[in-house]
C-alpha cells in the first residue's frame, strides 16, 4: 500500500471506481434510466432485489426522499440484508435452487414491469434464477453486477451462467473479485470493500436519469419528498394516492 492514510487510500479507490463507472457505464445508465421511464409511462411497476449486502443498494431506492415512489423492494425471506440469525444463513440461501421461483410465483411481478437485480458476483443460484424467471414472465431485467466475476469465477447455478447472461441491460460496477480495495503488509487479508458505495451511486444515477426522462416527456416524475420538510407528508400522500395501485410497500 502506498503513501497516505488508509482512509485516504480508500477514498481514492472509491473515487477512482466512481469515475470509471461514470465514464464506462454512461450508455448503460442512460439505457436503464430510460427503461424505467418507459415502464412508468406505460403503466408498469418497478421492483428492486438484492441479497445480503447487495440488498443495501436495493433498499436505498425504495421509499426514499428524492426517489421514485414506484420503486418497490422484492423481498426473499432470510436474504434481505444481514438481519437473519445466523448471518451465514443468508449466504447459504443464495445458493438454494428453486427459492427464486417460489418467490416469483407469489410476488406481484407481471409482464410489463421492470426488475433491477443487484448481485455483486452474479454467480449464485438466487439472482440467476430470479432473472431467468422474471424474463419468462415478460418482465424486463436490469442487472447490477461486477462482470469480472463472470470471467474469473465459476457459476453456482445449474446452467453454468451468471446474472449478466439473463438481463436486458447490465450495469458493471467494476468491483474486483473479492470486493476489497486495500492491502497492507501487516494485515493478512485484503480489506475495505467499496461495492456498496459504487452500487448505490449507480442506482441513484439510474433513478435520476429516469426522473429526467419522464419530465422530458411531459410526465411529472412520481418523486417522494422528505417527511422532515414542511409539506413533505402532504406531497407524499398525494403521490401515493395517485399511484397507489403500483406501490406495494404500504400494504
Amino acid at each position: 500500500m502506498s503513501d497516505g492514510t488508509p482512509a485516504d487510500l480508500f477514498f481514492d479507490a472509491a473515487i477512482g471506481l466512481l469515475q470509471r463507472v461514470r465514464e464506462e457505464e454512461a450508455e448503460a445508465i442512460t439505457a436503464a434510466g430510460t427503461l424505467l421511464a418507459d415502464t412508468v409511462a406505460a403503466g408498469g411497476r418497478l421492483f428492486a432485489f438484492g441479497a445480503g449486502h447487495s440488498s443495501l443498494a436495493a433498499q436505498d431506492v425504495v421509499y426514499r426522499a428524492g426517489g421514485l415512489a414506484l420503486m418497490n423492494l422484492l423481498t426473499v425471506p432470510g436474504v434481505v440484508g444481514v438481519d437473519v440469525t445466523p448471518a451465514t444463513l443468508g449466504s447459504a440461501l443464495e445458493r438454494v435452487d428453486g427459492l427464486a421461483s417460489a418467490v416469483l410465483d407469489t410476488s406481484p411481478l407481471r409482464a410489463g414491469d421492470t426488475l433491477v437485480i443487484i448481485s455483486l458476483s452474479g454467480r449464485n443460484a438466487l439472482p440467476v434464477e430470479m432473472a431467468l424467471g422474471a424474463r419468462a414472465l415478460g418482465v424486463k431485467v436490469v442487472g447490477v453486477t461486477s462482470v469480472a466475476y463472470a470471467t474469473e469465477t465459476s457459476s453456482r447455478h445449474s446452467s453454468g451462467t451468471f446474472l449478466r447472461d439473463h438481463c436486458d441491460i447490465v450495469l458493471d460496477s467494476k468491483i474486483a473479485v473479492g470486493d476489497a480495495e486495500l492491502t497492507l503488509d501487516t494485515i493478512p487479508a485484503p480489506f475495505a470493500p467499496a461495492s456498496t458505495v459504487v452500487t448505490s451511486a449507480l442506482m441513484q444515477a439510474v433513478m435520476a436519469t429516469a426522473a429526467a426522462a419522464l419530465a422530458d416527456r411531459g410526465i411529472e416524475p412520481p418523486l417522494l419528498r422528505s417527511g422532515n420538510v414542511d409539506g413533505g407528508h402532504d406531497w407524499n400522500g398525494r403521490v401515493m394516492t395517485e399511484y397507489g395501485d403500483r406501490i406495494f410497500y404500504r400494504h
